[in-house]
C-alpha cells in the first residue's frame, strides 16, 4: 500500500462539476494506492500513521489538532514507467480489490476520531488543493 500524504490549507475533489469532498486546514490530502498483496492490517497501520506522524506547523499531528484528511483513491501510484514510453499499470490492485481497502483506511481513520473526506472511487476526478510548504511524503506499507 503506498500513500502520498500533502500538508495542505484547503483540497478538495470535484466528480462532473460536483463537490464529492473538501476540507478546510490546516490538514492532509492524502492519495491512497493499493497492489494486489495488500491487507486490511496495513490499511490500519496506514490509518494510524497518517493521524499520527507529526507534519504539521509546530511538529503537530492531526490527532493533536483534530485536523481533517482527504482521502483519494489513486491506482495510478503503481504505474511503472521504467521500460517504454507507456506506463503499466500491473502492480495496480483491480477495483474489487482495492476498493475495500482504501474504504478500509477511511474506517480506520474515522475509528481513531477523524473528520475524513473522500473522492469517489473509480471516478474521473479534479483535485485541487493548497499544498502547504510545500510539504509532500511518500509513506509505503
Amino acid at each position: 500500500m503506498r500513500a502520498v500524504a500533502q500538508v495542505v490549507t484547503e483540497a478538495k475533489v470535484t466528480v462532473d462539476g460536483e463537490v464529492v469532498g473538501s476540507i478546510l486546514g490546516p490538514g492532509l490530502c492524502v492519495l491512497v494506492g493499493v497492489t494486489h498483496e495488500d491487507t486490511a492490517e496495513q490499511a490500519a497501520l496506514l490509518a494510524r500513521k497518517l493521524w499520527s506522524i507529526r507534519v504539521l506547523e509546530g511538529e503537530k499531528s492531526c490527532s493533536d489538532l483534530d485536523a481533517p484528511l482527504l482521502v483519494i483513491s489513486q491506482f495510478t501510484l503503481y504505474g511503472d514507467a521504467r521500460k517504454g514510453r507507456r506506463p503499466t499499470w500491473n502492480a495496480a490492485a483491480p477495483g474489487p480489490v482495492a476498493e475495500p481497502l482504501v474504504d478500509e483506511v477511511v474506517a480506520q481513520l474515522r475509528a481513531l476520531g477523524a473528520t475524513v473526506a473522500t473522492g469517489r472511487f473509480g471516478a474521473d476526478m479534479k483535485v485541487s488543493l493548497v499544498n502547504d510548504g510545500p510539504f509532500t511524503m511518500l509513506l509505503e506499507f
